[in-house]
């Protein structure tokens, strides 16, 4: 009975194994099958999400009224109006120096002396030359008296027959001669008289004075140094007539100029004082080109006063020239002229912005005036007072399509 039991144990365990084999690999199955399905459906879900057009929301700012101001920028130097070279027209050694760096000067002072004593010989050369040509016309003017006498005392006794007319004609040459002599003394005296008046303008240019008053804002010598003037003048001071009143020398280029004028409003700005704002006036408009590696430009003069003396000379300013102007007009960026939505096949022609309503973007045709870096006037349009002008697109990922300007 035993050998009947044990082949039917064994054929009943071999089907438990069996069983749960089947049931493991359909497990497998299933599970691979929802795998799929999902990678598949993944699959699906991404490729609708890169099809799908994202959501757009509008970057908008409102309508505003102010001011619209076009100007030149440009760089320029602050000089005195008017700078005046003191030179040294003689050669010599300083012997003495009275003026120094911000010293006050007026009309006439002497700011420096160039050793005197070359030039004081020569004076007193010229002079005795003067006196030595005087005292020969004295001489000469007696000579001259005497031959007169004997020409009248010949020219009475020829008559008589009682001198011959070969001591006659002797007598009257010799008053012609003495005649001569004088006009001859009287032209050396005065050429003597002109060497002297030169020697002593010399004397007097070892004396440096000041031609105006004003202030030293230079100086570029020392006692004891030798100025030569055979060749070029040598600079020994400059003065500043008035530094209360000041300009800057600016260099516009030739695509600006033409909108530069007389009387033009102008503003700029020093390193010395970065929180504060010079005004001032364009006074000049140069003709003169400046050329420099192939860039012209033209020097503009902008006056400026400086009563509290804070602009010195030699400052380097950033000039802006007010070339036109709107006050309380309407305006709207820049930007919002340049936006095109994303999704508009067509660029309309003409200038044109679009505004926000009703949740809806609406392109509006506009007439511009002026515009300057950041806003452009709007002269005509169907704009209200409310309208929020569209300058930008952000999509429903947070990218935008185009910034928002900062305002």
């Amino acid at each position: 009975m035993n050998k009947l039991i044990a082949p039917v144990s064994a054929a009943t365990g071999s089907v438990a194994v069996d069983g749960k084999r089947s049931f493991r690999g359909w497990r497998l199955a299933s599970i691979l099958s929802i795998v799929s399905i999902l990678a598949v459906a993944a699959l699906a879900l991404g490729w609708w999400l890169l099809r799908a057009a994202p959501a757009i929301s509008y970057v908008t700012v409102p309508l505003t009224r102010g001011p619209v101001t076009r100007a030149v920028t440009t760089t320029g130097t602050v000089n005195p109006e008017v700078t005046v070279i003191v030179g040294s027209y003689v050669s010599g050694v300083i012997q003495e120096l009275s003026c120094d760096y911000n010293t006050e000067v007026k009309t006439g002072q002497i700011c420096a002396r160039i050793d005197p004593r070359p030039y004081q010989t020569l004076v007193d050369q010229t002079r005795a030359n003067l006196a030595v040509g005087k005292a020969q016309l004295l001489k000469d003017q007696a000579s001259l008296a005497y031959a007169r006498l004997n020409y009248e005392r010949n020219a009475n006794l020829v008559q008589s027959h009682a001198v011959s007319v070969d001591a006659y004609d002797n007598a009257r040459s010799n008053r012609d001669q003495a005649e001569a002599q004088i006009a001859f003394d009287e032209a050396t005296i005065q050429q003597r008289q002109a060497e002297l008046d030169a020697a002593q303008v010399n004397l007097d240019y070892t004396k440096i004075v000041s031609p105006v008053d004003g202030t030293v804002v230079s100086r570029n010598v020392t006692v004891g140094q030798t100025v030569a003037a055979s060749f070029q003048t040598p600079t020994l001071f400059l003065i500043a007539s008035d530094l209360t009143k000041m300009q800057v020398d600016t260099n516009v280029s030739e695509g600006d100029i033409g909108g530069v004028k007389l009387n033009d409003k102008a503003t700029f700005s020093v390193d010395a004082f970065p929180d504060r704002t010079f005004e001032g006036t364009v006074v000049q408009v140069r003709q003169s080109p400046q050329t420099v590696q192939n860039v012209v430009t033209y020097d503009v003069v902008v006056g400026v006063t400086n009563s509290d003396l804070s602009l010195k000379p030699g400052m380097t300013a950033a000039v802006r020239v007010i070339t036109d102007a709107r006050n309380d007009v309407r305006r709207v960026p820049n930007q919002a002229l340049r936006y095109r939505p994303t999704r508009q096949a067509e660029t309309p022609s003409g200038p044109h912005i679009w505004v926000l309503r009703d949740h809806k973007a609406i392109m509006i045709d506009v007439k511009v005036g002026l515009s300057d870096d950041n806003f452009t006037e709007i002269e005509s349009g169907e704009l209200q007072a409310a309208d929020q002008i569209i300058v930008g697109e952000r999509t429903s990922q947070n990218r935008a399509a185009l910034s928002a300007p900062r305002f």
